[in-house]
């Protein structure tokens, strides 16, 4: 009996101490869990230390104009992320632009500044322009329409039928006292005559053409029906102004009259020269005073705004009157455009020698130099 009772009271003592046992276990249950909780929602929620929320990404740059720039990207829960930068719109390409390609050895040169005028009341030369003479293009709006390359108020000078002696060296001091230039169409016959006028004309950077040999109108016999003819004074012209200048020449013609013969300016196309109508012509081949060539010019230029204008330097009243002209073209707002050949014209041979054979006071005795055969011995 004794030993149930002992074994009795063992049994139960080691029921009370599993008892005890799982009673603490079940006590440390709920602060156990709540710590794992927040060990693992810290975890879930905290960002990593070195690690910065993704850049939003923008809208296209046109759909700026509609919005506000902060509402391009909204707003992430984290407050310690790193701001985004302003977005300038002046880049309005995030993409870098592709390198500019290299530029076409075709492709024009930038336009130079125009040179500057050192006389006190000088008008100065708005702009030059190079003119490709190649197929040889026609110029003027009283007969061809397509090269109108005038701006408003743009004005042309040019010249006919010098060189002469007095009219067309006043002529070239007016110009070159406002500081601008014009373009000489020089009959060939003249510029045999007076060569050191032709010279002068060059040397004074103005641009020099021709006009035939001795200013015959070709739209009228023999030359309307002999062709061979016609180009016989056109090219003897060519040869003759070229020989008086001693230097390149513009490949620059105008008919005489105007008067311009569709074979001949198809012939004038494969000799790459360039015919030269004009805008506005003054008259002033029939117009003596002074102011009244005046006059004439400015009136067409209010009318017409811009131009070619077409004057003679053979006129003694054109040469009286160009000083006036041109103060009163730089009073009226008017610029001065020089017209210049992207190449210098060819002669022909055989009319080269067509023009010496002119030459009736050459003769074979004068064949040495002026140097040995004239010498100064008492000055």
């Amino acid at each position: 009996m004794r030993v149930v009772v002992v074994v009795f009271a063992a049994l139960l003592t080691l029921g009370l101490a599993a008892f005890g046992v799982v009673a603490a276990q079940r006590a440390n249950a709920p602060a156990a869990a709540t710590a794992m909780s927040t060990q693992i929602m810290a975890t879930q929620v905290a960002p990593p230390a070195q690690s910065a929320r993704p850049t939003p990404v923008r809208a296209p740059v046109a759909d700026l104009a509609q919005n506000q720039i902060a509402e391009v990207a909204k707003p992430t829960v984290a407050t310690d992320a790193p701001a985004v930068a302003p977005l300038v719109l002046a880049q309005n390409n995030p993409t870098p632009a592709p390198a500019a390609a290299p530029q076409s050895a075709a492709a024009p040169s930038p336009a130079k500044s125009a040179p500057t005028c050192d006389k006190p009341d000088g008008m100065g030369l708005a702009r030059t322009v190079e003119i490709d003479t190649t197929g040889g293009p026609a110029f003027g709006t009283e007969h061809f329409k397509q090269y109108d390359f005038l701006r408003d108020k743009e004005v042309v000078l040019t010249f006919d039928d010098g060189p002469w002696p007095e009219n067309t060296p006043a002529v070239i001091k007016a110009l070159t006292d406002m500081c601008v230039k014009g373009t000489f169409f020089e009959i060939g016959e003249h510029a045999t005559w007076r060569p050191d006028i032709s010279k002068m004309v060059a040397a004074a950077g103005m641009t020099v053409g021709s006009h035939t040999w001795s200013h015959k109108d070709l739209a009228k016999k023999p030359y309307a029906t002999d062709i061979e003819k016609a180009k016989d004074e056109i090219e003897m012209g060519v040869s003759a102004v070229h020989m008086a200048v001693d230097g390149p020449i513009a490949p620059f013609f105008r008919f005489p009259d105007l008067q311009q013969p569709a074979d001949l300016m198809t012939y004038l196309g494969t000799r790459n020269i360039a015919i030269f109508s004009t805008d506005i012509d003054t008259f002033d081949f029939k117009i003596h005073k002074p102011e009244d060539v005046v006059k004439s010019a400015m009136t067409k230029l209010a009318k017409n705004g811009k131009g070619i204008v077409l004057m003679h330097d053979f006129q003694h009243g054109t040469a009286e009157a160009l000083p006036e002209l041109l103060r009163q073209l730089k009073a009226g707002g008017y610029k001065i455009v020089h017209m210049v050949p992207k190449q210098p014209v060819t002669t022909v041979a055989k009319y080269d020698d067509m023009v010496r054979a002119q030459d009736k006071f050459s003769n074979a005795n004068n064949t040495r130099p002026q140097s040995s055969v004239v010498k100064t011995i008492n000055e």
